[in-house]
């Protein structure tokens, strides 16, 4: 096994919402080892949460398995790394006190209790402010006379503060930043004029403070964003082996990891994250004409604009299915690992019609903005003689998964925004030819995937943080450039066109799909 420099190497974590996983990347952007935590949300005091002695369990598994896998594989123990980053599920809440004290739970993005706040927003900036968003979680508190809200002094997302705790930095990458607050692309940072709008309703309010003197200060890839502290090390590696003093990237979303993890800075192109929630990510020539609350407007994590479709529901619903199957094969004495069953199911489906046979299910464990919804039931809805068979079963569980973000896909095709290249990662897409064939078929666009589509988020933020080592190392090059030039240069990758038989029984399921919400709804007011 060929040995690499330490100090060439970069580390991404990124905390996801049912796994936290670490990648460490060779300086040409090959996966060396990972490891991973599995944890899960909670439902608590109507919120969706994570305690953060929880968030600090999963890091330090993640990094413990990576660790052990990097001395199994390189004969040596892993002491030190070039670079290294974090990132984590984006938007939510996070608030702080002057003595660093959690002021409230962690509000995830999960949550859709922000309505009025988020309305009030989007009118009064005449931009898009989704539930999700940090500052809706804001300033729904101030409406709800929430006491803590008058002791903030900081205003984070979890990876803003997971970063903070590691090196005492109070930043945030652009891209993370872009779930917090509107961005000013030209200036790199929040746009002035919205803020200063925001600051009158928090004087209006009495608030003891301005807006800016509570968010994390923005970075763009590539900037510096200070070192692993001698307690940031001994938070992510607890014996001791990892040394303090390593360059640190800055923060970033799900979101602009994957982005980077699939190549998809540059203008034009676009990406598709699939695990718990989908979104797709499309960078814009020019900004959108009119406000859509269906369409966040984010950035890369250098900077540039981009139309970003969030569904908060993808593969939960297909997930509790598939681990129902599981379930019925040990009652009949075989035991299959999830690692099994999805590939089994997922080719399975290839065997259905087209239209899955008239079944249709809506995977709504929450929310959902695009559709509307302020809570979910999972559905599964069909007729008395459709054709109820594993093969469509599955294939209309992975035809629902990309249902809603086909809903707001639509959406950016009637405002002519042009892709020239699609490409799928997360988990949905780790079953070659699988998903990847139904995207291209909802899409209506070819669609690529590539040998690391299953590495997803954490490896684009090993990319990130690899960047950021490349420019301490006198790198010229822009994010883009750099993706394209020192990493995915030759990259191997397949690329599905959509089939005319695929496109057509996507079309007809989407319409049974988009009928079916109504029942969705019904059961949401009276189940």
């Amino acid at each position: 096994m060929k040995k690499f420099e330490q100090k060439s190497t970069a580390l991404g974590i990124e905390l996801g919402s049912t796994r936290i996983k670490a990648v460490l990347a060779g300086p040409d952007g090959s996966v060396l080892v990972s490891g991973a935590h599995d944890w899960e949300n909670h439902f608590e005091g109507g919120y969706w949460t994570y305690p953060l002695t929880e968030v600090w369990e999963g890091i330090q598994d993640a990094y413990r398995h990576l660790a052990e896998e990097y001395q199994k594989t390189y004969g040596e123990p892993l002491t030190t790394v070039g670079a290294l980053g974090v990132s984590a599920m984006m938007h939510g809440y996070l608030p702080f006190d002057r003595d660093g004290h959690q002021l409230a739970a962690f509000r995830t993005w999960r949550n859709t209790t922000t309505q009025t706040a988020a309305e009030a927003l989007t009118q009064r900036f005449h931009f898009n402010i989704p539930q999700r968003w940090s500052v809706a979680h804001l300033y729904q508190a101030i409406l709800n006379g929430e006491s803590h809200v008058r002791n903030i002094d900081f205003l984070t997302t979890l990876a803003g503060y997971v970063h903070w705790q590691l090196t005492g930095e109070k930043v945030l990458g652009i891209g993370d930043a872009s779930g917090i607050f509107p961005i000013d692309s030209a200036a790199c940072d929040y746009d002035a004029a919205m803020m200063a709008s925001f600051d009158e309703l928090l004087a209006g309010a009495g608030m003891p403070y301005r807006l800016q003197d509570l968010l994390p200060r923005v970075l763009c890839a590539g900037q510096d964003a200070g070192s692993l502290t001698e307690t940031g090390a001994h938070l992510l590696d607890p014996t001791g082996t990892l040394s303090p003093g390593v360059p640190v990237c800055p923060p970033e979303g799900d979101a602009g990891t994957g982005m980077a993890a699939t190549n998809t800075v540059a203008v034009r192109t676009g990406n598709v994250s699939a695990g718990t929630s989908i979104f797709a990510m499309v960078v814009l020539e020019k900004m959108l004409k009119n406000v859509y609350p269906e369409i966040d407007l984010v950035t890369t994590p250098d900077g540039a604009p981009v139309a970003m479709v969030h569904c908060n529901n993808c593969t939960s619903d297909l997930n509790a299915w598939v681990n129902l199957f599981g379930q019925v094969a040990a009652l009949c004495g075989t035991q299959v690992p999830a690692s099994q069953l999805f590939p089994l199911f997922f080719n399975a489906s290839l065997e259905g019609a087209p239209d899955c046979g008239d079944v249709v299910p809506v995977n709504y464990y929450s929310g959902e903005g695009v559709t509307h919804f302020d809570a979910g039931h999972p559905l599964l809805l069909r007729t008395a003689g459709s054709d109820f068979s594993l093969p469509n079963l599955m294939r209309a569980h992975i035809y629902s998964a990309m249902a809603t973000l086909k809903i707001g896909l639509d959406i950016l095709q009637g405002e002519n925004v042009a892709v020239d290249r699609l490409l799928g990662h997360g988990g949905l897409f780790k079953t070659p030819g699988v998903a990847q064939r139904y995207l291209a078929a909802a899409a209506q666009a070819p669609v690529t995937v590539m040998e690391t589509a299953g590495e997803g988020g954490p490896y684009g933020m090993a990319l990130l943080a690899g960047y950021r080592l490349a420019v301490l190392q006198g790198c010229p090059l822009n994010l883009a450039d750099y993706l394209k030039q020192k990493i995915f240069a030759g990259s191997m990758g397949t690329t599905l066109e959509p089939r005319e038989e695929d496109v057509r029984g996507f079309t007809a399921f989407l319409e049974r799909y988009k009928a079916a919400l109504q029942a969705e709804r019904a059961a949401v007011e009276h189940f």
